[in-house]
């Protein structure tokens, strides 16, 4: 195996890449004050954003699903890698030459398996794109020429051609120091008689990246028509590859996506290119399966569900496009974003649309008209005789049923008053009771899951306040965290301090025991601190102090405690040394007032059985701690 990376050149990785923007790769963030930034967390469903980032303190934390950590945390979690294929990777953004411990530089193979199936993938889209240059690609030039793509188009959307031979690819990359193993595992190579041959061959190959903008997979369009394989085929499930996962373009969208609120879905590859040519730069599409949930998590982290957040889809005319419009519907209420569908004349998709009618007529097809549950109850609706009583009776009961999934009451109503002008029942109160009716009976049927996605029992920040912790954490012994306690509150706003301005509190707290903090938790992350060196070493680098503490954790639970202080904002708007000063004082205060009522209850219940000269040195020490006591009151931060 390869050695040990170099420690100072994972300090040197992790200071080179700013945590923000690589978190900004996978979700939209927005300011959250105190130099914070916040966001829709990747690693849970929620609605409203609990996921926080620091970045001058290279830190995130959620606090709802209590995910933290650094730079290499956020990355080893999303995207599934061990230590050293993250760093690796971040190296590589960095343009950092990583040193190893133990047998020198990490030759090739033995790189984490996650990196060497995207070096292959992006090996194999240099390669596509130079051999789309070749005599036997014409036809794939031709192609994209008849849909009016040029050269500029092809280069932009590194579209490609795979020679027709059975192996081109395949001892392309062999050549490259990759192995067959690899070949196969990427999706690029399958198995022949002989060994190895392409998957793909004499197609136009267009490459799906994800989010971070890494190519997993490749999607393949038929030109000849002795190609007896599918229209299209794509990159079949690998360790990189989960199609119900990705978006073509998403990388090329991301930005303008999360700037405008608002995404547009079509079908297919040369819609995204015409799309993005058009103008409309917010064009993603799904890659070969139905647009689905985990599709709908990665638009949410972009569009952050903002109040003017809009997701267009554009679906051919065809039965197929409205089934598919109507699966888009089911999933409607996962987004918090406006819905809406648009359909071009005569079922153009947007690539015929741009060749018959221009940029121009692109541009308004996906301009929002008609919400997509206007369209899918008009879909219902429109199977049934509203001639007839029994027809409009069936029309409302299938249509009834899927108003009655509206979570939000006044919106429920709202559509179903509009169901009802489109069945053409004049009673529209009747129609409202019958949906509430339908929807009462799925809640009682345990239908509705438990309440609205982001309603879970997690931390909830209360108006101008921090999230306030309601159970307590998994390993810890003790009362709960509550911060109603004063004790409590002012334990945390003491730790906060420590880790994010140690220079207000150093070195004052240092001197502070483990057994002044009440909360078993907050003591965890004192003694982490302790372990750390102290918030003295704070001064000095506070990032490489916050690792040192957060390395110090015994566990994944403090070590998310103590990610949650590093970015929580403080309950106060001005800190300074005042108030550092105030949370000092109270926190040492309340620690001598319970040693003087231990004392004195010791006494009570020993009464004259004590011997003199221990009835002596108790009855002083609780005089020194009164007097100390009545200093801190008189003079504050002064008397520590």
């Amino acid at each position: 195996m390869a050695g040990r990376i170099n420690d100072d050149d994972v300090k040197a990785v992790r200071d080179a890449v700013p945590i923000d923007a690589v978190v900004s790769e996978y979700l939209q963030l927005r300011n959250a004050g105190g130099g914070n930034l916040k966001g829709l967390c990747p690693f849970h469903d929620e609605k409203s954003p609990s996921f926080q980032v620091s970045p001058g303190k290279g830190l995130f934390h959620c606090f709802g699903c209590q995910e933290g950590g650094d730079t290499i945390a956020f990355v080893m979690k999303i995207d599934h890698l061990s230590f050293s294929e993250t760093v690796e990777r971040l190296a590589a953004k960095a343009g950092i030459t990583l040193r190893y411990e133990e047998g020198g530089y990490n030759p090739s193979h033995q790189r984490g398996e996650r990196i060497r199936l995207i070096e292959a993938h992006q090996a194999a889209a240099e390669f596509y794109v130079r051999a789309l240059e070749s005599p036997e690609a014409e036809i794939g030039r031709k192609f994209l020429a008849e849909r009016g793509f040029d050269q500029d188009a092809a280069t932009h959307f590194r579209v490609g051609y795979s020679p027709a031979g059975w192996d081109h690819l395949t001892r392309y990359l062999r050549g490259k120091g990759f192995s067959d193993k690899e070949l196969i595992t990427s999706g690029l190579s399958q198995d022949g008689r002989r060994g190895p041959i392409d998957r793909f061959r004499g197609r136009l190959m267009w490459p799906i990246s994800d989010t971070a903008g890494d190519i997993v997979g490749f999607g393949a369009r038929k030109l000849r028509d002795d190609d007896n394989g599918p229209k299209y085929l794509n990159t079949p499930e690998t360790p990189i590859y989960k199609k119900s996962q990705v978006l073509y373009g998403i990388d090329l969208a991301k930005k303008d996506i999360a700037k405008a609120s608002r995404a547009v879905v079509v079908e297919g590859y040369t819609d995204v290119m015409a799309c993005h040519l058009a103008g409309v730069t917010t064009a993603i599409a799904t890659c070969g399966t139905a647009f689905g949930n985990d599709h709908i998590k990665i638009l949410r982290r972009l569009l952050m569900d903002n109040g003017s957040a809009r997701v267009i889809f554009t679906f051919d005319g065809d039965s197929a496009g409205q089934k598919a419009a109507l699966r888009a519907f089911e999933d409607d209420q996962k987004f918090a974003a406006e819905t809406y569908i648009a359909i071009a004349p005569e079922g153009m998709d947007p690539c015929d649309l741009r060749l018959a009618k221009g940029d121009d007529a692109v541009r308004d097809l996906v301009e929002p008209r008609t919400p997509l549950f206007e369209f899918a109850l008009r879909q219902i609706v429109g199977r049934y005789d509203l001639e007839t009583p029994a027809g409009r009776g069936a029309a409302l009961d299938e249509a009834a049923a899927v108003v009655a999934k509206i979570k939000t009451s006044s919106v429920q109503r709202e559509v179903a008053v509009q169901l009802a002008g489109f069945v053409g029942i004049l009673d529209q109160e009747f129609v409202v009771r019958r949906v509430a009716q339908l929807a009462r009976w799925a809640r009682d049927k345990g239908g509705d899951g438990g309440g609205p996605q982001g309603s879970r029992g997690g931390p909830r920040a209360p108006r101008g306040g921090a999230p306030q912790p309601a159970v307590p954490a998994p390993g810890f012994s003790g009362p709960a965290l509550n911060l109603r306690s004063p004790a409590h509150r002012t334990e945390r706003e003491l730790l906060k301090l420590a880790l994010q301005k140690p220079a207000l509190v150093s070195p004052a707290f240092d001197a502070y025991g483990v057994d002044e903090f009440t909360a078993p938790p907050y003591a965890a992350v004192r003694r982490c601190i302790e372990e750390a060196g102290g918030a003295e070493q704070g001064l000095a680098d506070n990032r490489e102090y916050l690792v040192a503490v957060m390395d110090a954790a015994p566990d994944n639970t403090v070590r998310s405690l103590v990610t949650e202080l590093a970015v929580e904002v403080f309950m106060s708007r001005t800190i300074d040394e005042t108030y550092a000063g105030v949370q000092l004082v109270q926190v040492r205060l309340r620690a001598v007032d319970r040693r003087i009522n231990d004392v004195q209850g010791s006494l009570t219940r020993l009464g004259s059985n004590v011997a003199p000269h221990e009835l002596a040195a108790a009855q002083n020490e609780v005089w020194v701690l009164q007097q100390y006591a009545q200093s801190l009151r008189a003079h504050g931060a002064a008397a520590l």
